[in-house]
């Protein structure tokens, strides 16, 4: 049974799963995984959901408040032997959800060219591709997406 728990950074089963998402991104980023990293740490992270099958941790996501109306979906990973069913899908709406109850109209992300399955996720949610914001402007790896979500 699937369920989805909405939590914070301190959740010891998002941490977990926040080791695993960083040893892949820096296998999949190589060079580069250094100047990545240094943003993705998971202080200020106080909205975060972590999906259970069975009652083991298998996927997560997080927001980040980028602006007054304008929140960062992060850290989105799924244990490979998960992936393909449908469950990023299921954590990035249960996020959308969640940033449209705390009053935000709109969610920004930034994913590498590297990630090709995140990028499908993307696509295939309703974001469309934006300029690089902040500290991704300019960074030729970086591919950076926008939802409304106040629909």
């Amino acid at each position: 049974m699937l369920s989805l728990i909405r939590t914070t950074n301190t959740n010891r089963d998002f941490i977990k799963l926040v080791v695993q998402l960083d040893t892949d991104l820096a296998q999949r980023d190589g060079e580069d995984h250094g100047f990545y990293d240094q943003f993705n740490g998971i202080e200020g992270l106080n909205h975060t959901i972590v999906a259970y099958q069975n009652k083991k941790p298998i996927g997560c996501g997080a927001l980040k408040q980028f602006d007054g109306d304008t929140v960062e979906i992060k850290r989105m990973y799924t244990v490979p032997k998960a992936r393909g069913k449908g469950l990023a899908t299921s954590i990035l709406q249960a996020l959308e959800v969640w940033a449209k109850e705390l009053g935000y109209t709109h969610c920004i992300l930034e994913t590498g060219k590297k990630q090709p399955e995140a990028l499908a996720l993307y696509r295939k949610s309703s974001y469309h591709i934006i300029p690089n914001y902040g500290q991704y402007s300019g960074i030729e790896n970086s591919i950076c997406f926008q939802k409304c979500i106040n629909n």
